[in-house]
């Protein structure tokens, strides 16, 4: 099993970058896929997740609007893109893929994104 996050960065408030989550070695289209993050000296909050079918997303109300997840079941991968960003958008972002059914929990090993002047 794989989770491996791309796309960070250092970008200035305001800007936008889009991580991406590749995965392999299970059933993507069968997962929830979310994105969290961690800043330092602080707990992984969610930040968006996207149900199996795509359909069906969720965000922290600090990134509504800002935000959009997506996924794509063919190419197994699952992207965040981020605008309008703030320098309290700092932190390591993590890919993770969950089937509650099973109990499968896979995380990535995240990517930096530091928004700064």
């Amino acid at each position: 099993v794989q989770v491996v996050e791309s796309g960070g960065g250092l970008v200035q408030p305001g800007g936008s970058l889009r991580l991406s989550c590749a995965a392999s070695g299970f059933t993507f289209n069968l997962y929830v896929m979310s994105w969290y993050r961690q800043a330092p000296g602080k707990e992984r909050e969610l930040v968006a997740t996207i149900l199996s079918s795509g359909g069906t997303t969720n965000y922290a109300d600090s990134v509504k609007g800002r935000f959009t997840i997506s996924r794509d079941n063919y190419k197994k991968a699952v992207y965040l893109q981020m605008n309008s960003l703030k320098p309290e958008d700092t932190a390591v972002y993590y890919c993770n893929a969950r089937r509650r059914i099973t109990g499968s929990d896979y995380w990535g090993q995240g990517t930096q994104v530091t928004v700064s002047s």
